[in-house]
């Protein structure tokens, strides 16, 4: 049984197959409690992370039965995808690759990191996306030492890197995806440090495959980080799932024993940050096969310089 309120009344018809729909007005305990007697049940499992307390105590003062906390069981049969799901995946890619073909050209002189922002935005509408995924992360020089920077007024000049982390959303589905790119010639170290990048994100791709845990993907890539002299620049984890959120299981994470199973879209990202100079992110998804990964992205990782 599918509850909603009458703003989707509509939506739910075309979206919930198989369920009975029912709308309630003000009043979902009530309708909450109607549809458990109905149903026959006698104890419900909601999702710890997504029902806020005030509503569990409305949703408990309406029932005579136990309400059961559940934690990742429903996200964990989220982790691996479907055709469909991954055709869609791969669609939201497809739509954020051409967004970044379009957006380079909008790299001038004096443009400002918030407007930037808004130039993909509005690139990956025209290339079709519903919308995008999250909001764009802009960064010009000092600032790309922020891994999730909000773009300001900082305005680019030559020899700045800008790095964007940014995606599409297509049919509820996302892409996520980072490019650091250079406007003139960048500083010398900011130039080794994309390359240390660049080689670890394929020291870590090069890992996944199904069945290895998701903390010796993140391993392998942060090891040849570190060797680079870098690891305590490596601020965060190695990547994440991706699919109806921007951010789901499994998470690449230093030393989780959470296995990727075939089907699995995950992020590759490493970066490494240095306050006062600037940092470097390179991010691609991949589909955790039997035999290794495929790259969903078919943008180059190479150093562009504008």
């Amino acid at each position: 049984m599918f509850l909603t309120d009458g703003r989707y009344t509509e939506q739910s018809r075309r979206e919930v197959e198989g369920l009975e729909l029912r709308t309630y007005a003000q009043d979902l305990p009530g309708m909450f409690a109607t549809a458990c007697r109905d149903l026959g049940v006698s104890r419900v499992g909601f999702e710890a992370a997504g029902v806020t307390f005030q509503t569990y105590e409305k949703l408990i003062g309406a029932v005579a039965f136990e309400l059961t906390p559940v934690g990742e069981e429903v996200e964990r049969l989220r982790w691996a995808k479907d055709p469909d799901e991954i055709a869609l995946i791969d669609r939201a890619q497809a739509l954020t690759d051409e967004a970044f073909d379009r957006i380079l050209p909008k790299l001038v002189e004096g443009i400002e990191e918030r407007e930037m922002a808004l130039e993909l935005e509005w690139a990956m509408r025209q290339a079709g996306a519903d919308r995008s995924a999250f909001d764009p992360v802009v960064a010009f020089a000092e600032n790309t030492a922020e891994p999730h920077h909000q773009p300001s007024g900082r305005r680019l000049r030559r020899g700045d890197v800008v790095k964007m982390d940014f995606g599409a959303m297509c049919a509820g589905y996302r892409a996520d995806m980072t490019r650091t790119v250079a406007f003139g010639d960048p500083p010398d170290e900011l130039r080794r440090i994309h390359d240390v990048v660049v080689r670890a994100q394929q020291r870590g791709r090069e890992a996944v495959r199904a069945g290895t845990t998701a903390g010796e993907v993140d391993r392998r890539a942060r090891d040849l980080v570190e060797q680079s002299g870098y690891g305590e620049s490596f601020t965060h984890s190695l990547g994440h799932g991706v699919g109806l959120e921007i951010h789901e299981g499994p998470a690449l994470r230093a030393h989780s024993e959470d296995s990727l199973p075939a089907g699995a879209v995950v992020t590759i990202e490493p970066g490494v940050y240095v306050p006062g100079l600037g940092g470097v992110r390179i991010e691609d998804m991949v589909e955790v096969t039997e035999e290794g990964c495929r790259v969903l992205s078919r943008t180059p990782r190479e150093l562009v310089i504008l």
